[in-house]
């Protein structure tokens, strides 16, 4: 499986990513630990788990490269690349509560370790201390725009807590729920650059553009491997969605194109939760090209990531993002 490439893109590996973006996440990795410290004992040791946790960066990533692309060359980026991170650690808090998960890129969740009380509130801290750092821009729209986008954010968890245990929910409701829980952050990561460096409303649409449907192929492809990734390399417990029931891509697919039977028991499955017949529907899943399809729609999402940039300078920043447009969808975890 893979996308079109330009031979300039051909140039990026994971590992060259890495060492071309090392410098810039450093500078991101000095201002998150600078701002996130606190008086509190608790606040500093539960941060610092999930902060530390072996997460890929890929949105402050997102920010640096986007601000790069578009020319910019002050010191506000490695900021907003901050403020991004903490909103998607606050996230990643608050849904691992919301999830009753105990595992987490490899590692028990803070919930599990601190307690559920604690992993919100201290998600509600960091969502507060990036809304303080915002502040030092001094920029109304982009306090606009990330006021919004954790609006979308908070909204996108009520509507996928509304989906659980929904066996009819539709492949238009899911793609509602991975763009307000997921995408939107992605699309806000990159528009944020636009704003930074005052680009007119062209770059400022394609850089959403790229980042939104960036960010839809990356939770598409979560969702495939949760049904074909063993836990070691997904970092959590392969069939989570399952057992949480939640109606992901594949599990709608399958449903609607499987036989009665199969169609029943993953109905059954998502009603009640649990991973009592995973094998036969993990089977269900394959025989009926539900992995397929999704691995096609996340390349299809890919796809038009990366035709929005098209009309950016050619640079290595630019050919970065195409990269991790490819690399959203050929990634094995």
């Amino acid at each position: 499986m893979s996308i079109s490439q330009t031979p300039e893109q051909q140039r990026f590996t994971l590992e060259g990513l890495k060492q071309y973006t090392h410098q810039d996440m450093q500078r991101v990795n000095r201002v998150i630990e600078h701002h996130l410290s606190s008086d509190v004992v608790l606040i500093n040791q539960l941060s610092q788990h999930i902060i530390h946790s072996g997460g890929k960066r890929l949105r402050p990533t997102l920010v640096m490269l986007a601000s790069q692309a578009c020319g910019y060359e002050g010191e506000d980026d490695a900021l907003l690349a901050a403020i991004i991170e903490f909103i998607h650690t606050a996230t990643l808090l608050h849904d691992d509560v919301v999830d009753e998960s105990d595992m987490r890129r490899g590692q028990q969740t803070a919930s599990n370790i601190w307690g559920n009380e604690a992993a919100v509130l201290v998600g509600d801290y960091l969502y507060s201390r990036a809304f303080q750092m915002m502040v030092i821009v001094r920029s109304l729209p982009i306090m606009d725009l990330m006021a919004n986008t954790t609006n979308t954010i908070a909204q996108g968890e009520v509507m996928q807590l509304l989906n659980i245990h929904e066996p009819d929910t539709t492949e238009q409701k899911y793609y509602d729920v991975i763009y307000s829980k997921t995408a939107c952050l992605f699309e806000a990561a990159c528009q944020i650059a636009a704003f930074i460096t005052d680009s007119d409303e062209s770059i400022k649409q394609a850089l959403g553009t790229f980042g939104k449907h960036l960010g839809i192929a990356f939770q598409l492809v979560d969702d495939a491997l949760d049904y074909e990734a063993d836990s070691e390399e997904l970092g959590k417990n392969v069939g989570d969605d399952l057992a949480e029931g939640k109606p992901t891509l594949p599990l709608i697919y399958a449903m609607q194109h499987g036989d009665e039977q199969q169609a029943q028991m993953i109905r059954n499955a998502i009603e009640q939760g649990g991973l009592e017949h995973i094998k036969e529907i993990t089977a269900t899943i394959q025989q009926t090209g539900a992995l397929a399809y999704t691995h096609q729609k996340a390349i299809e999402h890919a796809e038009t990531a990366k035709q929005a940039i098209q009309q950016l300078a050619d640079s290595p920043a630019k050919n970065a993002l195409l990269f991790l447009a490819d690399y959203a969808v050929e990634r094995s975890f």
